[in-house]
């Protein structure tokens, strides 16, 4: 079977959430030994990529995946042809949109990565009010299309796949669930001394996007800290000027950015316990790092959160602050819980639990 693969996400973000499902997917088909890989992208004109990656003559960054004018150049005036000159049998495309506008030709056929719907039904962290409206439109116009197109749509949870019938009910009988790909940490924890972090601190991470709820969280927090000295120190994995001034500095609250993947993994590793507070989350990939540690975790309910943690883990309603702050004393003291168990869990979402569904829904294909 010949397989194109959409890479700009790989290329151009490869340490995000969907560049990183986008290398698990390249992986998973490079070692299917049915599969015949072709991986398509746009780059600079002499960018060493091109070196194994189809791009069009023209130079693009690697990240304008997000630019309008350059999407629908590659996507309208490349692929199409680039698609029918390869002999591609199927297209999979990962980052919610993307596929070619037009026609499908006869015999190929698109599958569609659908993360999540957030893009369209909730109010993103952007840089101005006129490009939040613009991408809005050019959003909902690029997914509508691309669910409308693709033969199969995959999401990597059952509350992504509700929410997109919700809004597209039509393609009710194209969604299928492949959970995303968590590998856990490769190597030794870094020495992290010099970042100074905290004897004992809880964990959240992810400060930009609105839906995170951190603000929130962290006034849940502060209050939790006022009525009991046992509740740790808070450390951020992001920047303090996502968070509004009346929080921003709260004592004992810590933040770090730019961590690598040894680092992060000695602050996941130390934390007491991660807090996932989200409102909305299409899978919640720092739960299952945590978890894959042994960290405990404790999530907001209503969303993914709910289907990827153990039953038995600490839940919240993402809105009642004085509940959440009630919650946070009492686990201040609490025993400790099983981090064998805990990692047990998180296996449920490694390499080989991954290639055995994938491979799953690729016998659908063909």
């Amino acid at each position: 079977m010949r397989i194109g693969l959409d890479y700009r996400p790989a290329a151009g973000y490869a340490h995000s959430g969907i560049g990183r499902q986008n290398l698990a997917l390249e992986q998973a088909l490079r070692a299917h030994p049915e599969v015949s890989l072709q991986l398509f992208g746009v780059a600079p004109e002499d960018h060493p990529i091109r070196r194994r990656v189809h791009c069009p003559k023209w130079g693009s960054p690697l990240q304008g995946i997000h630019r309008l004018p350059v999407r629908l150049r590659f996507e309208a005036g490349f692929l199409p042809g680039a698609l029918r000159e390869a002999g591609i049998e199927v297209y999979l495309c990962n980052f919610n949109m993307g596929l070619p506008p037009g026609r499908k030709p006869a015999g190929l056929r698109y599958v569609l990565q659908l993360h999540d719907l957030f893009q369209l039904t909730l109010q993103n962290s952007h840089g101005s009010k006129l490009k939040e409206q613009v991408y809005r439109v050019t959003d909902r116009l690029s997914i509508s299309r691309s669910v409308k197109l693709a033969d199969r749509i995959w999401t990597p949870s059952q509350y992504t796949a509700d929410e997109l019938v919700k809004l597209f009910p039509e393609a009710r009988d194209k969604v299928r669930v492949l959970p995303n790909l968590v590998s856990g940490f490769a190597g030794e924890a870094a020495d992290i001394t010099d970042l100074q972090v905290p004897a004992r601190y809880w964990l959240a991470v992810g400060t930009r996007e609105p839906r995170k709820n951190i603000p929130w969280f962290v006034a849940a927090w502060h209050a939790a800290r006022q009525q009991s000295p046992q509740v740790p120190e808070l450390l951020l994995i992001g920047s303090p000027e996502d968070l509004p001034a009346p929080v921003r500095h709260l004592p004992g609250l810590h933040y770090l950015t730019g961590l690598s993947d040894a680092q992060l993994h000695a602050v996941y590793q130390q934390a007491g316990r991660l807090w996932q507070p989200s409102y909305a989350e299409g899978f919640g990939l720092p739960v299952i790092e945590a978890l894959s540690v042994g960290t405990p975790v404790a999530v907001a309910s209503g969303s993914a959160l709910d289907e990827i943690t153990p039953s038995d883990c600490p839940r919240f309603s993402p809105t009642d602050g004085p509940a959440l702050s009630a919650l946070m004393t009492r686990l201040a003291d609490a025993p400790a819980e099983d981090p064998d168990a805990l990692r047990a869990w998180a296996r449920g979402y490694d390499t080989a639990a991954y290639r055995e569904r994938f491979n799953q829904l690729l016998e659908e294909l063909k």
